[in-house]
């Protein structure tokens, strides 16, 4: 062996071969084009475009588009990937906003309805996708439990604040991401008032709903005035689809999805 090769050190894992990480990253981003190139003969195909149509569009061929996905079911699982990051990079920050909470909310309920309103065939064919072996991920119902999942703990951490009950917090969640997307869905389809409008409306209802609770308990909250306590989350690419997240006490989840926690800063609010 020549004097300047050194073999591994014993119970040392083998030095990792740069050649591997450049090709594992080039097949990354080779993906990523094509996942764009489809969301893309989507939005003018809608939700029946064929492979055929998203090689034409990438500028390769099929064959070659079929060695980074093994069907059109594989390629729109990673439509669905892609379509988790666009809406969670608009709904987190909307929804950590430091505005009053009317605006907060009316802000995040926006933030939803843009990103439907930007990709409505990507949301159609997401929510009419089924894999075929029943295995993959149902990507709408996971991006409901991401929200959900997040909304939970924001929720039930201002209520703690209070000095409230927490356990409305789950339930509540869920019945208002549920309404908020049955909502958007019937505006999808129908298209029968402004964006505006109906996030207008929809922000009245959560805001009521909230305020009434908060009144029965004692505690009366200016819709309008930043809270001194802002509470926000953050969502930290723990894992891959199918995996439980954890909160940020350390206790599963069992949901897929990026983890959640909330973190507490005190602010003086604007007046």
């Amino acid at each position: 062996m020549p004097d300047d090769v050194k073999p591994n050190r014993p119970g040392s894992a083998p030095a990792r071969d740069g050649r591997r990480t450049r090709w594992e990253k080039h097949r990354a981003e080779r993906r990523a084009e094509f996942v764009e190139a489809a969301m893309r003969v989507l939005a003018d195909v809608g939700p029946d475009f064929g492979i055929e149509q998203v090689a034409l569009e990438a500028g390769v061929t099929k064959p070659v588009l079929y060695r980074h996905f093994s069907d059109k079911a594989d390629l729109v699982e990673a439509m669905g990937e892609r379509a988790t990051e666009i809406l969670l990079d608009r709904l987190i920050p909307a929804m950590n906003s430091e505005e009053a909470p009317r605006p907060r909310i009316r802000k995040s309920i926006d933030a939803f309805f843009a990103t439907l309103e930007d990709y409505p065939n990507l949301y159609w064919v997401l929510a009419r996708h089924t894999p075929i072996d029943g295995s993959g991920p149902d990507v709408v119902r996971e991006d409901k439990e991401i929200i959900a999942t997040a909304l939970s703990a924001l929720l039930g951490d201002y209520l703690r604040a209070f000095g409230l009950d927490s356990g409305p917090a789950e339930p509540w969640s869920y019945g208002l991401v549920g309404c908020v997307q049955n909502t958007a869905e019937w505006w999808l389809d129908r298209r029968s008032m402004s964006r505006e409008s109906v996030t207008e409306y929809l922000t009245v209802l959560v805001w009521a709903a909230i305020d009434g609770f908060a009144r029965e308990h004692g505690v009366v909250i200016d819709p309008n005035v930043p809270l001194e306590i802002n509470k926000v989350v953050q969502l930290r690419s723990g894992g891959e689809r199918g995996q439980a997240p954890r909160h940020g006490d350390g206790r599963a989840g069992g949901r897929a999805g990026p983890t959640v926690s909330t973190d507490r800063a005190v602010r003086s609010p604007e007046r």
